[in-house]
């Protein structure tokens, strides 16, 4: 059952039951169609001054049989972050991770197949559906999450900041790195120190978040605000300890160890071989570079940075575009269809009206 606190009570004398309407993003297309010229830019970057037959012949001595165990290592760390997300319902519910998995599944696929990364409502909505927390709660943790993976990111690239300003010369696509880690830093920290403040301070964030609210906007949605304010704070009843907080860190860090683990095992099939902390760089900076808009599946903003690294490393470049296409496809495909099946064993299809399922 959700918690409700004393600050609480007065927001929800005024809430009326309120609603969130889901739209398909294919809808807002001009958004798709940006997404789409973002990502033919990117793989002209990826692409430029690549000989195709020397690619096409790394593509074919691969060891495919590498691709294994990085898969493997890649679901371990899904299940680690279902166990992240339990453990951020947890002031609200206490769902067991192995409940926690399939949902988690099918935002990773929705995220990989449908614009505007839509699989993090698609799983609010499910987890709505199965365990009865509102929608609202569970976008405020997904949105601590992404923060704390964009913390964790950051740091992957800090760490490495001095083999970087080393490779600078010898990449100019990732020349400004350095200025584009400091910006993302200050954005994510910034980020995560407002939600902190929040969470710790729930009365505070209430009554500012009441001025806002009364002053800003028309009176008829004042009551559907504030009840969407509410279950927002309380999704974020996990952080006001500073324990959990350093847990859920932890937890972060543990997750893209994991997931550059599989950087690692696809690397061994190809003939390659840069560190681990090279690996943890590249992963940082690809996956800040998906936070750009861009195509379903991240095509282009996953893959010209991720050549540009190995490049820079002195790798190959077919060498590079091979290992970096296979990677995007080893972790774009398995879970993108163990999703599929998660979600079609739901019985939700994306052309549904989800208008019931989200009712608050």
């Amino acid at each position: 059952m959700p918690v409700h606190h004393e600050w609480a009570q007065p927001v929800h004398a005024v809430t009326t039951s309120p609603e969130i309407e889901y739209n398909p993003p294919m809808r807002k297309r001009w958004q798709f169609w940006l997404g789409v010229a973002i990502s033919l830019l990117f793989i002209w970057l990826a692409l430029r001054g690549l000989h195709l037959d020397k690619f096409w012949q790394t593509l074919r001595q691969a060891q495919y049989i590498w691709l294994l165990p990085g898969v493997a290592v890649y679901f371990i760390a899904v299940w680690v972050r279902a166990w992240r997300w339990h453990y951020l319902l947890g002031p609200m519910k206490r769902i067991p991770t192995r409940t926690m998995f399939p949902i988690v599944a099918i935002g990773h696929m929705g995220n990989n197949v449908y614009p505007a990364r839509a699989g993090e409502v698609l799983r609010a909505v499910i987890l709505k559906r199965r365990e009865g927390v509102s929608v609202s709660a569970s976008l405020a943790t997904i949105i601590v999450e992404r923060i704390f993976d964009g913390v964790v990111m950051l740091a992957f690239v800090f760490l490495n900041l001095p083999e970087l300003a080393r490779l600078e010369g010898h990449s100019g696509f990732i020349g400004d790195i350095q200025t584009l880690a400091l910006w993302g830093a200050g954005a994510f920290l910034g980020a995560l120190a407002l939600f902190l403040l929040a969470a710790m301070f729930p009365q505070v964030t209430a009554k500012i978040g009441l001025w806002l609210i009364t002053h800003l906007t028309p009176r008829r949605l004042h009551a559907r605000i504030l009840g969407l304010m509410t279950r927002f704070l309380d999704g974020l009843a996990s952080l006001r300890s500073p324990l959990n907080a350093l847990m859920v860190f932890l937890t972060s860090v543990v997750i893209w160890l994991l997931e550059t683990g599989k950087y690692w095992f696809v690397m061994h099939a190809f003939d390659f071989s840069v560190s681990f902390f090279a690996l943890m760089l590249m992963n940082g900076i690809v996956n800040l570079a998906t936070t750009i808009p861009s195509a379903p599946g991240y095509i282009g903003t996953f893959d010209a940075p991720g050549i540009a690294v190995l490049t820079a490393y002195g790798v190959e470049q077919a060498t590079a575009a091979g290992y970096t296409l296979v990677l995007h496809a080893a972790l774009w495909l398995p879970i993108t269809a163990l999703g599929a099946y998660y979600l079609a064993r739901e019985g939700i299809r994306w052309s549904d009206s989800l208008r019931a399922e989200v009712r608050e």
